[in-house]
């Protein structure tokens, strides 16, 4: 009940009139980040508040993300951050998740947090966490397992979906001698779907004799109907 009157008073005042309540937040920051009602709070302190206001409760949050990021609450606030935070705060993030992409990529809060910072971190920071998806190989590698994963199967789908082309391509190629693993998994199934679908957008592309027909395949200028993951893939197995 008091978490949501303060949430709402933060809503309806000015920014000069919150410095009490950030004042009495002060080495509380993470407790109520990991509060059904607290994580809210601070939520909201972040968006109505000003920087020279907010920077004691980022620095708090900041000391704590690893952990913030794995609970059920705390890993909202991180995900805020990442949405609508200034690009030190992103890159600080960032900085603290990197060479701990696979495990954190499995577990089922911190998943959606490394979602986001593969959306929102700049080109290069995303493009070092996808370089270190992408080290290593065979079936016991990072991207082996997240492929396969309930949780981290999405990650690799966000990568493939917002990695620059060139980092894009070496993605696929990575994961194309999996396939028919993949196809042993359900969550490996989801990546396969997303395969097919870069493939049939690259084929158009380069065909544009060629028409999509919405049923994931491709009809030639001689009519006939190739699938555009076999296209892509050159395997002929049923999806």
């Amino acid at each position: 009940w008091y978490q949501r009157r303060v949430q709402k008073a933060i809503e309806g005042v000015s920014a000069n009139s919150l410095q009490f309540i950030i004042n009495a937040f002060s080495s509380q920051v993470y407790e109520l980040s990991t509060h059904p009602y607290g994580c809210r709070v601070i939520q909201r302190i972040l968006e109505n508040c000003k920087i020279q206001q907010t920077a004691s409760i980022l620095e708090e949050i900041h000391s704590h993300t690893e952990k913030l990021v794995q609970d059920q609450y705390g890993n909202y606030v991180i995900q805020h951050i990442l949405e609508h935070g200034r690009p030190e705060d992103k890159a600080k993030i960032v900085q603290e998740l990197r060479g701990k992409i696979l495990p954190l990529s499995q577990h089922k809060f911190a998943s959606n947090v490394v979602e986001k910072c593969v959306i929102h971190a700049s080109r290069a920071e995303r493009a070092m966490l996808i370089e270190e998806v992408l080290y290593g190989e065979g079936s016991n590698s990072a991207l082996c397992n997240m492929m396969r994963d309930q949780f981290a199967n999405y990650v690799v789908q966000k990568m493939i979906d917002v990695s620059e082309p060139n980092q894009r391509k070496t993605l696929m190629f990575k994961i194309r001698p999996h396939i028919q693993m993949l196809r042993k998994y359900t969550y490996g199934k989801h990546i396969i779907a997303k395969m097919e679908k870069y493939y049939m957008k690259s084929f158009v592309q380069d065909h544009p004799e060629s028409a999509y027909n919405g049923l994931g395949g491709v009809t030639d200028i001689n009519g006939s109907m190739s699938n555009a993951f076999s296209i892509g893939l050159n395997l002929n197995a049923d999806l």
